[in-house]
């Protein structure tokens, strides 16, 4: 058996996206883009009943710090069973880790507070271990903060605090094709997953069964998932043959 074969399959996590109550996709994570897609518990079950592992949850009001959607991913983490939950969005300080953690989700994504607060961070790491997976949005080499609107430091000098750290996962996008439909960077989580031992999530631009096969074929290199979003919302394919690639 090659080694191909005998790697494990790739993890695919639909993205539930949260604003003003409403499940949406945005363009390159800004506001303003919004694409509204319904109830979001509605597209949470959808999911789930056609086979996703995980779903990946976002509060982007929180995200944007303009408001939260608390109660509708209450209702989520309430309703939708058989899957696990990574929960994103605004998560910044203890009151806020504790409620996510406490909501039922079995994993959180740090972003701004892991570039803002390192030694919060370091501490919610150590303390919480898999729970917790850091979310590298970057231009280029330079990291997004604040709902992708600040710059947040460079790529690889925060990967490697974060090595030190202890961090156990993270989740990599390029915010530049983020919502674009114009494919993953795979040059940038090739080098990502050379740096770090830990398992790496990809996200942004997926378009298409041939960019969920290129994923798949970097599971060998680290890259454990892929966040899909807005190519299954507008039909480009559906979960289950996402599903029966990337398991291939």
């Amino acid at each position: 058996m090659n080694d191909f074969a005998s790697t494990p399959g790739l993890i695919l996590l639909p993205a539930v996206d949260v604003a003003g109550g409403k499940a949406v996709r945005l363009t390159q994570g800004e506001a303003g883009t919004e694409t509204s897609y319904g109830d979001p518990v509605e597209a949470a079950e959808q999911w789930a009943s056609q086979g996703a592992e995980w779903i990946h949850l976002v509060d982007l009001d929180a995200a944007f710090g303009r408001g939260s959607n608390t109660s509708v991913l209450r209702k989520v983490l309430k309703h939708v069973k058989g899957v696990n939950i990574e929960l994103s969005g605004g998560i910044r300080d203890d009151a806020s880790l504790e409620a996510a953690l406490e909501s039922g989700a079995h994993r959180i994504n740090l972003g701004t507070a892991a570039l803002e607060n390192p030694e919060w961070t370091a501490s919610i790491i150590g303390r919480y271990g898999e729970a917790v997976a850091v979310g590298l949005d970057v231009r280029g080499t330079t990291l997004a903060a604040r709902g992708w609107t600040q710059e947040g430091g460079d790529l690889w000098e925060v990967l490697d605090r974060l090595e030190d750290a202890g961090c156990a996962r993270y989740v990599v996008t390029d915010v530049t094709k983020d919502g674009t439909l114009k494919g993953p960077n795979l040059e940038l989580l090739r080098q990502v997953a050379s740096r770090t031992d830990k398992p790496v999530i990809a996200s942004g631009g997926v378009s298409s069964l041939d960019d969920i096969a290129a994923l798949r074929s970097l599971v060998p290199e680290g890259v454990e998932g892929a966040i899909v979003g807005k190519a299954l919302y507008a039909g480009a394919f559906t979960l289950a043959e996402a599903l029966d690639i990337a398991s291939d």
